[in-house]
């Protein structure tokens, strides 16, 4: 992403919240999702996952949460300081978005646009008078050049109020899936059960489904998009999110590595994520993301180790550690042999 966003700025078609396609002069282009508030401030409890706001800060620290996980499976997304006025307003080429403009009662530059939800004046987007926060994500190829496939969790949530998943009600849930394509076959399972991790690691609840490259079959891997339900509380843990990692008691021995690296001292997650997300843009204004949220990443984090160790000693048919333990290392190992 070069530099400022200037160029044509056109609200993204589809979705729940408002969200727009900024262009840059070197014909690049970004998805933007404003600040809609503040950092701290905690989802409320009533509130169902699929009413919360989208958070900008979000899609930044899952971005780099992802990284530091060792995936690098979500696209570069970067904070940025923008001019309602200059920037999106002056310049931009949707008409519907344009005529959704207009000044707060105390001066603010404000916006809503156009969306299923939360598109209203009453949940307007405003500037600082005119600063206004916001992630910008870098876009994937068009569909024309590299096509993608959408698939539906296994573990998905229901929009209903009342309906209980089955996921939830059967506890042999897991060997169903691990004989359904394309579960069955290749590392789609723990794979899966990385992206799992991810969203626990940052309670994201909103992964109802998830998108591969198309060409590339059953031997690709995940993307992990749209992340802005992500950190909205940082005082409860949602243990639901593990339910795939309970109950199919699988993972890959990077990424158990990986994690186990990461609880130790001089490696501690929070400590990692704070010293990497210092170095966006917007840390300049305020810490992405607040201590509080930090201390959670290295408590859900011994969470999912002890349910990795629970698994472990959980009996099982070929005697512990080999069903749990995808060994992914041991196929890198013989890369690494059959390149020397």
């Amino acid at each position: 992403m070069d530099g400022t966003p200037k160029g044509i700025k056109v609200q993204k078609s589809g979705g729940t919240q408002l969200k727009l396609v900024m262009s840059f002069p070197n014909y690049g282009q970004a998805m933007f999702k404003p600040m809609k508030q503040e950092r701290d401030e905690e989802t409320n409890y009533n509130l169902y996952y699929f009413s919360d706001f989208e958070r900008h800060n979000a899609e930044i620290a899952a971005f780099h949460l992802d990284r530091i996980l060792g995936y690098r499976r979500i696209p570069p997304v970067v904070g940025r300081l923008v001019d309602v006025v200059t920037e999106i307003k002056d310049v931009t080429t949707d008409h519907k978005l344009a005529r959704t403009f207009f000044t707060s009662p105390v001066g603010s530059s404000c916006f809503y646009g156009q969306c299923s939800y939360y598109c209203s004046t009453e949940h307007a987007v405003c500037g600082r008078p005119r600063d206004l926060e916001a992630s910008l994500a870098v876009m994937l190829p068009d569909l024309s050049l590299a096509s993608r496939r959408t698939w539906r969790s296994p573990w998905r949530r229901t929009y209903s109020r009342s309906k209980l998943e089955k996921w939830k009600s059967d506890p042999d849930y897991c060997s169903t899936v691990k004989k359904t394509p394309p579960y069955d076959k290749g590392t789609r399972l723990v794979d899966f059960i990385d992206m799992v991790i991810l969203d626990f690691l940052m309670s994201n609840m909103d992964r109802h489904h998830y998108e591969t490259f198309e060409k590339f079959g059953n031997n690709t891997f995940l993307l992990h998009l749209d992340n802005g339900r992500a950190f909205g509380r940082h005082s409860k843990d949602e243990p639901s999110i593990l339910a795939p990692l309970q109950q199919c008691c699988r993972i890959r021995r990077s990424t158990w590595l990986h994690l186990l690296l990461l609880s130790l001292p001089q490696y501690r997650l929070s400590d990692v994520m704070r010293a990497s997300l210092s170095h966006d843009p917007l840390h300049r204004v305020a810490p992405l993301l607040s201590e509080p949220h930090l201390a959670a990443l290295n408590r859900r984090l011994k969470t999912v180790l002890e349910t990795v160790s629970h698994c472990q000693k959980r009996p099982s048919k070929d005697g512990g550690e080999g069903e749990v333990i995808y060994d992914d290392t041991a196929y890198l190992k013989d890369m690494v042999t059959s390149a020397g």
